[in-house]
């Protein structure tokens, strides 16, 4: 797998991806679907985003993740999206991602990377984990477009806590 920054190239295929998620609901909180445009100025090249990396196999793209400042975080602090193509499924994108994000966060001099996730979203909840994301609030019955209401995890990753591990030994 290889990663590397997103271009507005990628904007058309990166919005078809995303909007196979959206239409399968159940795990992201966004409802409606992005046009490549959209997608472009949400996740690459917008007023809001700080950086956005992908992740290619088999030349085609099977994952991104971004970081960006929309909503106005707290200083220090930036938000992390992280989605993987469903069909085909390929194992291990988001963990081959955050390498890079992480390092992005670092260049940009970030505090903390948070995640706010849906309650619901059991796999995306175990992924922010295993990547060392530790909750710190969570959001009460969340309504939806439909107003089905839905909690949500909000998750957040020190970014200087690989400096402070200490190397295997």
């Amino acid at each position: 797998m290889h990663i590397r920054r997103a271009v507005s190239a990628d904007a058309e295929e990166l919005s078809s991806l995303l909007n196979e998620i959206i239409r399968a609901g159940g795990t992201t909180a966004l409802e409606i679907p992005l046009s490549a445009a959209e997608f472009a100025d949400w996740f690459i090249d917008g007023e809001f985003p700080l950086t956005c990396h992908v992740a290619e196999h088999d030349q085609s793209l099977v994952g991104f993740q971004s970081l960006s400042l929309y909503g106005d975080p707290p200083e220090g602090f930036a938000d992390i999206a992280t989605f993987a193509r469903m069909n085909p499924r390929t194992a291990g994108v988001g963990t081959a991602l955050f390498p890079a994000t992480r390092a992005a966060a670092e260049e940009f001099g970030l505090e903390f990377i948070n995640a706010t996730i849906r309650a619901d979203n059991v796999s995306g909840l175990g992924y922010y984990a295993k990547m060392g994301f530790e909750t710190y609030d969570r959001l009460v019955q969340v309504p939806l477009q439909d107003g089905t209401p839905v909690d949500s995890i909000k998750k957040r990753y020190r970014v200087d806590a690989g400096h402070n591990k200490k190397p295997d030994a």
